[in-house]
């Protein structure tokens, strides 16, 4: 019996997971890398070193507008990997946003800490270069379901192109990881102010599963404050933030923050396809930037373009 085909996949957020767990479950091999400690991409969590306290400092719910995620979103809370928060048709993971990517990525080969620098195109398929050293094997089929403006970098290794993955766009976001001395005034899960720098604020006490402890929130700056100040060190961005709270609650906000950049965080503009696919090069992006700013909308993107391989390589 002939071996499978054997698919590399760069990203083990969201896309590249529902990609994976639909390519090995049409009996296809795959390999997944990225470049984070941890998987989930922007559905990331953090633990903080000096107060055991865990963030979601990315992507904070989970909502299906489409009867694909809708089913694996069911199961999700069948299982009590998800439950809601924030709504009735908003969900957060337990115990943290990562479980669902972890959830599809179980028994599968992933290698976080691996940065892809370079693909090569041979006559068998594809091969890897990573910052760590060259990937020995060779696979007959890449996908990528990083941001767009990394995939392109990516691709330009290769001397190929896919056509419109220029087009998605991203705007960034500082997320600040605070835990305070006493709460912050406002009345339920999450306050999202009008104006100002702060573009939402985050109860973690309140998701179901989290630990109990000091009073700790997830805040994001808006995209516009986030440009302003792209390049500020963490330090000095959660700094700014923890000042713009003081001023939003018209009291002194006393406590320990750290501050994460993300440099594409919310998609502006998309690609406009469900996935993109190169047939003869064997070659695919995935991820939000392909139909928008949802975790939904990165899970049918890995969906559709593991269905393109499935029908060419199972």
């Amino acid at each position: 019996m002939a071996r499978p085909a054997h698919v590399a996949i760069v990203g083990a957020g969201m896309a590249g997971a529902s990609a994976a767990r639909r390519l090995i479950e049409a009996g296809l091999a795959v390999t997944l890398f990225d470049k984070g400690r941890q998987v989930g991409g922007r559905m990331a969590n953090r633990r903080d070193r000096d107060t055991g306290l865990r963030f979601d400092h990315g992507a904070q719910v989970l909502r299906a507008h489409g009867s694909a995620f809708g089913a694996r979103l069911a199961a999700w809370a069948g299982r009590g990997l998800v439950a809601p928060w924030d709504g009735p048709d908003r969900f957060t993971a337990v115990p943290d946003m990562t479980a669902p990517v972890r959830d599809l990525l179980g028994g599968l080969e992933v290698h976080v800490g691996r940065t892809v620098t370079g693909l090569s195109r041979v006559s068998s398929g594809w091969t890897l270069a990573l910052a760590e050293g060259l990937e020995p094997r060779v696979f007959e089929a890449v996908v990528l379901t990083l941001p767009g403006p990394q995939a392109s970098r990516l691709l330009a290794t290769s001397g190929l192109v896919l056509p419109t993955i220029e087009r998605a766009t991203y705007a960034p976001c500082w997320s600040l990881m605070l835990t305070c001395a006493r709460d912050l005034p406002f009345a339920g899960d999450v306050l999202r102010p009008a104006g100002g720098p702060v573009a939402a604020i985050f109860r973690e006490a309140t998701k179901p599963g989290r630990p109990s402890g000091k009073p700790a929130f997830t805040v994001h700056a808006t995209p516009d404050w986030s440009r302003t100040h792209l390049e500020d060190a963490p330090e000095a961005a959660a700094a700014r933030l923890i000042s713009a709270l003081s001023v939003l609650f018209g009291m002194p906000v006393a406590g320990q923050g750290r501050g994460h950049r993300w440099r594409y965080a919310l998609v502006e503009e998309t690609c406009g396809e469900p996935c993109l696919y190169d047939p003869r090069e064997r070659l695919g992006y995935a991820g939000d930037g392909c139909l928008g700013p949802r975790v939904e909308a990165a899970y049918d993107s890995g969906l559709a373009l593991a269905d393109r391989l499935v029908a060419e390589l199972a």
